[in-house]
């Protein structure tokens, strides 16, 4: 499954507009099957080729946002990545729904070590 085109347009305008990036470098980059996006070199969010969002949030929320939000943790070959989460594409209908998602991913990207 490729990732979701409009998702990912979604995602493109939503960085756009973030404060969280300002003043970061914004990059996009195709990774497995998705559309990875960067602030600052890190991944902050990406259009999942198995559809839906990943979102990079701080590992120390992780546990807090599944139990609070439609949101649940990665998995990738069996393991749980910590600091990673995944939302149906059905949990970001709304601009605002994505918004804050993409606020969340950028925000703690933007706050790593440029890469």
């Amino acid at each position: 499954m490729a990732y979701d085109e409009e998702l990912a347009g979604r995602l493109r305008d939503l960085l756009a507009e973030e404060p969280g990036a300002a003043g970061h470098e914004l990059t996009e980059r195709k990774m497995f099957g998705g559309l990875g996006f960067m602030v600052g070199g890190n991944m902050a969010v990406a259009a999942s080729g198995q559809g839906g969002l990943m979102v990079r949030v701080d590992p120390a929320e992780g546990a807090e946002l599944v139990a609070t939000t439609p949101a649940y943790p990665m998995e990738m070959r069996g393991r749980t990545m910590s600091g990673w989460l995944r939302v149906d594409l059905a949990d970001l209908a709304t601009d605002e729904a994505l918004r804050a998602w993409v606020h969340r991913g950028a925000s703690y990207a933007a706050g790593l070590p440029a890469k």
